[in-house]
């Protein structure tokens, strides 16, 4: 069996998270989805499950976090260009996600961020590998 990761998020909108996460490069997976959680498939391996507070509590055993004011997690998508990154970015910012600060670059890596309508903070980077410094 191939190993795959599902990433859980609570959220308080169902439809506006959808729509932010498809603009982002999501795509939904109807077959996993339903008026509770929306599966949202970035690639073959990684999927988001996007799920109301109502249906997430019956999976958690602790309060919601409030991603709003407090860090829950960071989660980080490669992709393969910088221009990439600027894309994905630019049109979660134009749905109203919100970029905390800028662009970070590392010589080997940039990268940005952007959290969406319930805080949760996404880091959206670009690697090349023949740039990470061997000493």
């Amino acid at each position: 069996m191939t190993r795959q990761v599902f990433i859980n998020l609570a959220v308080k909108d169902l439809q506006k998270s959808m729509d932010f996460y498809t603009v982002l490069g999501f795509t939904n997976n109807p077959q996993f989805s339903d008026d509770t959680s929306k599966c949202m498939v970035w690639s073959d391996t990684i999927f988001v499950m996007i799920m109301t507070h109502e249906k997430f509590s019956t999976f958690a055993t602790k309060p919601i976090a409030d991603t709003k004011s407090a860090v829950a997690g960071l989660f980080s998508l490669s992709v393969s260009s910088l221009d990439e990154v600027n894309k994905i970015v630019s049109n979660g910012l134009e749905v109203g996600g919100t970029e905390p600060h800028e662009i970070r670059d590392y010589g080997f890596m940039q990268q940005r961020t952007i959290e969406d309508y319930d805080g949760h903070t996404w880091e959206i980077f670009f690697m090349d590998v023949s740039k990470i410094p061997t000493e």
